[in-house]
């Protein structure tokens, strides 16, 4: 074997063995619109020390909760002297509902976090409260580990999440119902954060005399022109096409996890109409699973021949952090939400060169000129709280305290520093506030006319964006901001109209039939999930024929795929 195969083999392996580590990983006023949760059921679990019980009751005496925290590594926002337990959230938590946080483990966000969450399960060693994924909090329910929340949320969620949580129809209660009582506390995601599409440097466009690219072949092209044409003018053949997953980072998003898969390859796939991940109907009419299908297959295909050509980073999948080539003026491409731009690694990339001109589309496009993106579910968090807590009104509270008051911190200290956070956001929230945004500008709407329930960040925004966006104000190239005028309102409205304007044409959305696991699963998913990913990287990477796929395609119907497949279609029925 010649010595780069037996190198490229060994580079392979390593990634293998993290990858199979890793394979689970990965403000408003309120509205007079209030709901019920499920039927009530189980005794009421109310605070004894609270005299006018409320979803903003503040405690006669102190409650002490204690919390499990996922912590950004890379965080580098509390001011000296603060910490994840101690900051302008957990005091501001203190100062209006008397209630204290203390964090009995962390543990970085992602892998870590959920191996932990795993173990504290196992173990039955549960904190007051915690934030899990689906997997976790099914498994918690069927260990008897959660209090029943239903008539705890009937009382004291606010009027704002509970109208919220009805803005997706049902589907965020259902999430978190079984045998009738509410067990968790659901967030709700804007549709806009279900949607992966190409970010790209469009100065390195401009310098070559290229157009964005709209169709997967024109990406490859572009991709082909950054690696060979010297894009950054620095004599150097140094930079890379296109950003791959990182360290533990997913090659497509599934549905466990559908959304926020950032540096993944979610639109290559689904230019393909491939959803390897998600549960789709048939053409008769029986559930299969995306995975499985010849346009998988035809994605894996590409981008096996992408990474041959070299216009994929080589090191995709052992890098630390794929922002890195972002944030260093390497990388010219990569995948991504709306917010993946000014909340992900824009603000350090324009610090090192502020002509590095980012902007955001909805491609590739499919043989049809379609963008046919597949959605997650409304609901991919959940705030549990430990069965026999004396105070799991004090969980709940604090999430109504963050969707009212949001607007009133300082946004250049991460949000996630906040304890038990889950995003609460109506359906349309981006949506909304791009529209009100452009409104603003033109001078057809005012700050004070924005103050709408539920939008927790409507007003505030429209106090700040003439602050950081310069005229002409319907040009968003990086030229026409002024992002040291404010850096925290820069990130987020510069997100919000490079990122979510490509989202305003219409495009074709395609949904997972089921977002939930089934009881096979629980036994077989891990090795499924497990054989999936392994194969798919080896196709990608060259050290395995193609034809590899028709192989795991066998073995997973026969390790338990057609039996999940039959009991999907049982739960829908």
């Amino acid at each position: 074997m010649s010595k780069p195969k037996k190198s490229m083999l060994l580079l392979l392996a390593g990634m293998l063995v993290v990858l199979s580590a890793c394979s689970e990983a990965n403000t408003a006023k309120e509205s007079p619109k209030a709901s019920t949760a499920p039927a009530q059921t189980g005794a009421a679990q109310t605070a004894s020390t609270q005299t006018e019980a409320g979803p903003f009751t503040k405690s006669a005496k102190p409650i002490t909760i204690k919390i499990g925290k996922d912590v950004d590594a890379a965080d580098k926002s509390l001011p000296a002297g603060d910490s994840p337990e101690s900051n302008q959230y957990t005091r501001y938590i203190k100062d209006n509902l008397n209630i204290d946080t203390k964090i009995v483990w962390q543990a970085a966000s992602g892998k870590d976090y959920d191996q932990k969450v795993n173990l504290s399960i196992a173990s039955n060693d549960l904190p007051d409260a915690l934030v899990v994924k689906d997997t976790q909090f099914r498994q918690m329910v069927k260990s008897g580990q959660l209090a029943d929340l239903t008539e705890v949320y009937n009382k004291y969620a606010s009027p704002a999440i509970k109208h919220i949580i009805e803005t997706t129809q049902g589907l965020a209660l259902k999430s978190v119902t079984v045998d009738g009582k509410m067990y968790a506390l659901p967030n709700v995601t804007t549709e806009s954060d279900m949607v992966h599409m190409m970010w790209i440097r469009k100065d390195w466009l401009d310098k070559l005399g290229l157009q964005p690219p709209k169709t997967m072949d024109d990406l490859e092209k572009v991709a082909k022109a950054f690696v060979e044409q010297d894009p950054d003018g620095n004599g150097k053949a140094d930079t890379i096409g296109i950003t791959g997953p990182q360290l533990g980072g997913l090659l497509n998003a599934d549905f466990i996890n559908p959304n926020n898969n950032n540096y993944g390859f979610d639109p290559i796939f689904a230019s393909f109409h491939s959803y390897p991940g998600f549960w789709l109907k048939g053409a008769d009419g029986k559930t299969t699973y995306g995975s499985l299908q010849p346009k998988t297959k035809q994605a894996l295909s590409k981008l096996r021949d992408l990474y041959s050509k070299g216009l994929i980073d080589k090191e995709m999948t052992i890098r630390k952090d794929a922002q890195e080539l972002i944030k260093n003026g390497t990388s010219g491409i990569y995948f991504g939400l709306w917010w993946a731009g000014g909340y992900g690694p824009l603000a350090d990339a324009i610090k090192n060169n502020p002509k590095a001109n980012w902007q955001a589309y909805t491609a590739p496009l499919d043989v049809n000129g379609e963008f046919t993106p597949h959605m997650g579910n409304p609901s991919n968090q959940y705030l549990v709280v430990r069965k026999g807590y004396e105070h799991p009104e004090a969980a709940i509270q604090m999430e109504n305290l963050l969707l009212r008051d949001e607007s009133k911190f300082d946004v250049k200290v991460n949000i996630g520093n906040y304890p038990l956070r889950i995003v609460f956001a109506p359906m349309d929230e981006m949506d909304v506030t791009y529209k009100m945004m452009k409104e603003v500008l033109a001078g057809t709407k005012k700050p004070e006319d924005l103050d709408l329930p539920g939008y927790k960040l409507l007003k505030a925004d429209a106090e700040k964006v003439k602050k950081v966006k310069l005229e002409p104000y319907d040009k968003y190239d990086i030229q026409y901001w002024d992002p040291n005028a404010d850096l925290g309102a820069w990130k987020r409205l510069y997100s919000t109209f490079v990122g979510i304007s490509p989202l305003q044409q219409p495009f074709k959305k395609t949904y997972s039939v089921t977002y939930a696991q089934t009881k096979t699963m629980e036994s077989r998913w891990a090795a499924l999930d497990k054989l999936e990913k392994e194969t798919f990287l080896k196709i990608i990477m060259g050290a395995a024929p193609l034809d590899t796929f028709d192989k795991f395609v066998e073995d997973w119907k026969k390790q338990g795929g057609d039996q999940i497949l039959a009991e999907i279609d049982a739960n829908l029925k």
